[in-house]
């Protein structure tokens, strides 16, 4: 107990000592500062695009929301041991290590923030590009229909000027499709260029039929996507409520032994180490939920 508030006074002594090197700023900043500098040196930069998005969205959280993510989990990691250990300085090592899950999370939900967002915009793509096709009867005029149309947002939207650029540069659409479908790996996209790329090198007298089918196709796969963000966010929320019970198991294990035999049972150095695991273990199995629940959204 005294090793652990020896390193918290000394963790705010050096902030202490290198705030007062800054006395050009005020607390805040000098804070988001060194948060930002540490930020921009180890975030990759691929999950720096994603944030900027999810904040151009309009859907990052303030940081009043981040704050009392902070003290709802240090204080839950807290309550929570202590009723586990009976031990102060083993629920603060817990509620510290508990904040550091929320760049996790953070990171996974940004992920399936952008990920909805691009199967959206594909969505939009293939349908406006079929409608486009069916008046131009041209892929290269119906791309730049969808993209001088304002439909689209960035990334997307570049991409598509990119296949534009790239199928005048070369005369052919063969480079464009495959620049599209590595970025875009989504089976609409795939079987639309293909039947586009049929049609252009092959020609079709009644491509009419083919494009409906299509359309029908990518309008079942939305709704069937959708129907899945549905059934997700239900099984979320029960999931999140099964963990939380999980946890709190102990509370029924002091019910049968009673309060005083499991604090002398504490006492056994096995004892601790297996309510340590099973905390351990509960966490991987939340995260790992967390994980399943913010993974390829919208992928097929």
């Amino acid at each position: 107990m005294t090793f652990i508030i020896f390193l918290i006074v000394l963790a705010i002594a050096i902030f202490i000592i290198v705030y007062r090197s800054e006395k050009k700023t005020n607390v805040y900043k000098f804070v988001n500062q060194k948060f930002t500098a540490v930020y921009e040196k180890y975030t990759p930069y691929s999950f720096r695009v994603i944030r900027e998005k999810v904040k151009e969205l309009g859907q990052e959280y303030t940081p009043r929301q981040y704050a009392i993510q902070i003290v709802v989990f240090a204080a839950s990691a807290a309550i929570i041991t202590y009723l586990y250990f009976y031990n102060i300085g083993i629920s603060l090592i817990y509620a510290c290590l508990s904040i550091l899950a929320i760049p996790y999370l953070t990171y996974l939900r940004c992920k399936r923030v952008y990920s909805e967002f691009i199967f959206e915009q594909i969505q939009v793509y293939t349908t406006n590009t079929i409608m486009e096709f069916g008046t131009t009867q041209s892929f290269v005029k119906a791309l730049e229909g969808v993209y001088e149309s304002g439909v689209l947002e960035d990334p997307v939207k570049s991409d598509v000027k990119a296949m534009i650029d790239m199928a005048y540069e070369n005369g052919t659409i063969d480079q464009s499709i495959e620049f599209f479908n590595a970025r875009y790996d989504f089976y609409i996209v795939r079987n639309m260029h293909q039947l586009f790329l049929q049609i252009t090198n092959e020609g079709s007298r009644d491509s009419g039929e083919s494009l409906e089918n299509m359309s029908q196709d990518i309008d079942l796969l939305v709704e069937n996507v959708y129907r899945d963000r549905i059934d997700r966010a239900a099984f979320h929320k029960k999931f999140l409520q099964f963990g939380i019970i999980l946890y709190l198991m102990v509370m029924l294990v002091q019910f049968l032994l009673g309060v005083e035999t499991y604090n002398e049972m504490l006492n056994n150095g096995l004892i601790q180490l297996l309510l340590h695991g099973i905390i351990l273990l509960n966490t991987y199995f939340l995260l790992s939920g967390e994980k399943y629940y913010n993974e390829d959204v919208g992928a097929e």
